[in-house]
């Protein structure tokens, strides 16, 4: 990742995670039945879960809607995982009151314009490397890993070596 900017990444008690671009490759798939398909890197859900036994709350927003997604993050115990909704900075700040947080405490990982609002508002704005253009100017960090490739995975890795000083 490129050289940490913004709040020391110790004080992070929340990351939010985009899903299309960021816990996946971004590419969505369909069968000739209407049937979608999502791909996940299982890396990152390692690191969501070493998260969670961190003590670190996730949260996914999404603009899309897929079943798919509410089966994955219970497969990693992710309790806030919000779908469907263009209006992701509303439902942030409704995680943040629900969980008693500040926005300092919180991480955003997004991959497009529509992640920028999160992003902005969080303690610290994460891109993944194959974000674009206009989201890699505005994160404090920006992954060397893609979106779905095992960005995620690279950003519970870093917070996680803040946390014991390394």
């Amino acid at each position: 990742m490129a050289a940490p900017a913004g709040p020391d990444p110790r004080d992070i008690r929340l990351v939010v995670f985009d899903v299309d671009g960021v816990l996946t490759d971004g590419r969505l798939y369909f069968l000739p039945d209407g049937t979608e398909l999502k791909v996940f890197h299982v890396r990152d859900g390692l690191g969501i879960r070493r998260l969670r036994e961190a003590g670190i709350e996730v949260a996914v927003i999404s603009g899309r809607e897929s079943p798919l997604v509410v089966r994955r993050m219970q497969s990693l115990g992710v309790e806030h995982v919000h779908q469907g909704s263009d209006d992701k900075l509303s439902v942030f700040h409704a995680l943040l009151t629900e969980l008693q947080l500040a926005p300092e405490q919180t991480a955003c990982v997004g991959d497009d314009v529509l992640d920028l609002p999160v992003m902005r508002a969080a303690g610290l704005g994460v891109a993944v490397a194959d974000a674009h253009p206009e989201v890699r100017a505005a994160a404090d960090w920006v992954t060397r890993l893609e979106g779905g490739r095992g960005a995620a995975r690279e950003v519970c890795d870093r917070l996680l070596a803040a946390r014991h000083g390394d």
